[in-house]
């Protein structure tokens, strides 16, 4: 018998279906602040910003980074639009690192020639792959 407290779940890449499954609990970052969605959750849709997504299968937890996106948020289910989705697995710490300390350098720096929203953005993805490697 299925699970009834269950809903689909769908996160797509660019280059990839990225997860693709059954959660009874997913958590989630958006530009208005973090979320939790259980079954049965009003429908929503949500501009994602760079932050761990944590999905809570039936008898695991999985974490992932998600750099940007939308989220479609419906009753039994979610799909996931990610610009990046990557798993601990596949982020190199000391690439992680090195964007941080550049990404850092260019906000404290002049501004004559440096993007800020860019550095900005640069530097939340790299604080979001250190923060889930780092566990």
């Amino acid at each position: 018998m299925a699970d009834e407290s269950l809903f689909s779940l769908q996160i797509i890449s660019p280059d990839r279906i990225f997860y693709e499954g059954e959660a009874s609990f997913v958590e989630m970052v958006t530009t208005e602040g973090e979320i939790g969605v259980y079954k049965n959750h009003i429908p929503m849709t949500n501009i994602l910003a760079p932050g761990i997504i944590r999905i809570h299968e039936q008898d695991n937890l999985k974490e992932a980074a998600i750099h940007a996106g939308f989220v479609e948020i419906l009753s039994d289910k979610i799909i996931v639009m990610a610009e990046i989705a990557e798993w601990p697995d596949e982020i190199d710490m000391n690439r992680a690192e090195q964007a941080r300390i550049r990404a850092e350098r260019r906000i404290q720096g002049d501004g004559s020639e440096v993007n800020i929203a860019r550095a900005e953005a640069a530097l939340r993805r790299s604080l979001t792959r250190l923060e889930l490697k780092g566990k």
